[in-house]
């Protein structure tokens, strides 16, 4: 007889049967979450955004910067020619001029406003040149050691070994002649063994790590090594020290046209309107010389600033 089979004996249909645990529900597009991955220098610009002071020093800056660019367009006199009406120790700060006039009548906020420009040049274009120099330098010394490492270094303690600014000095006498360019050259041409120094010290630690053995071990050349592993790596206080550089050569350039051995006195820069005002104090006429102080003051505290925040964001030891 024929029996019919109960519900539990029937066979289940592979539509109905019950999910597998393995497969999990299916969430939703908007749950799941993308880790990415970033490199060395995207960590560095997350830790840098983070920098407070750094950041204020970089917006500082580009003002300065924009002030350059923008100033002499919209300036209302011109830096170089005298006016017809001269005043013994110049006017105080008024609406016309704000920041005052010097013994020749001329706007002193002219002559600050057009100075950043030159002031500027001079500390950026000096320090990329140095940076050029003492990066090659201290590549070459540090990949290949041995004698050509010893005849560098000995280079290096020679540049060291005489007085910084008695060399610009010196130069600037003989082949600067009040020359934007040629000061420039001697600011850069004098000041790259600070750099190579530190690059090679990049190179002596890094040239023993584990990435560059690995890169040897799969027959990397040695050019590449040098280039593509090491440097990008040893480029970190490098740029810090750039930075530093740059504000140094900034207050240098000043110190050098204040002493008329710099920019020719006819060219519009902080350091000449600073030698202008030499006996502008002890007469009581302050603005003459303090708008154009507080022009390289600001300048120098943004440039720190950045390099301070620099220095934090490319430490590879520190924390995002």
């Amino acid at each position: 007889m024929f029996k019919p089979e109960s519900a539990d004996s029937l066979p289940i249909p592979a539509s109905a049967a019950t999910p597998s645990l393995i497969d999990g529900p299916e969430l939703p597009v908007d749950v799941e979450v993308a880790l990415e991955s970033l490199n060395q220098w995207q960590l560095a610009v997350k830790r840098f955004m983070r920098h407070r002071m750094a950041l204020i020093g970089l917006a500082m800056f580009c003002f300065i910067v924009l002030v350059a660019i923008i100033g002499p367009i919209v300036a209302p006199y011109n830096p170089i020619d005298i006016p017809g009406a001269i005043h013994q120790g110049g006017d105080g700060p008024s609406f016309t001029h704000p920041m005052g006039t010097d013994d020749a009548g001329r706007d002193v906020y002219t002559m600050v406003v057009n100075g950043a420009h030159i002031s500027l040049a001079v500390g950026f274009f000096a320090t990329v040149i140095a940076g050029i120099i003492g990066i090659i330098v201290g590549s070459i010394s540090g990949a290949a050691g041995g004698v050509v490492d010893n005849l560098l270094m000995r280079l290096v303690d020679v540049t060291f070994a005489v007085p910084l600014l008695f060399l610009i000095l010196v130069a600037a006498v003989f082949f600067g002649q009040g020359s934007m360019v040629a000061l420039i050259l001697i600011f850069g041409i004098l000041q790259w063994g600070l750099i190579a120094r530190l690059v090679r010290a990049q190179f002596l630690s890094l040239r023993e790590a584990d990435f560059v053995e690995a890169a040897r071990a799969v027959g990397v050349g040695t050019m590449r090594i040098t280039f593509r592993h090491i440097l990008p790596n040893a480029l970190g206080p490098v740029i810090v020290v750039m930075t530093l550089l740059m504000a140094s050569n900034i207050v240098l350039e000043a110190f050098v046209s204040f002493l008329n051995f710099g920019i020719a006195a006819t060219e519009p820069t902080w350091g000449n309107a600073l030698s202008n005002a030499q006996n502008a104090m002890g007469d009581g006429n302050w603005w003459w010389a303090f708008f154009p102080g507080m022009a390289i003051a600001l300048t120098v505290i943004s440039i720190n600033f950045v390099g301070d925040g620099l220095h934090d964001a490319l430490d590879p030891r520190a924390r995002l």
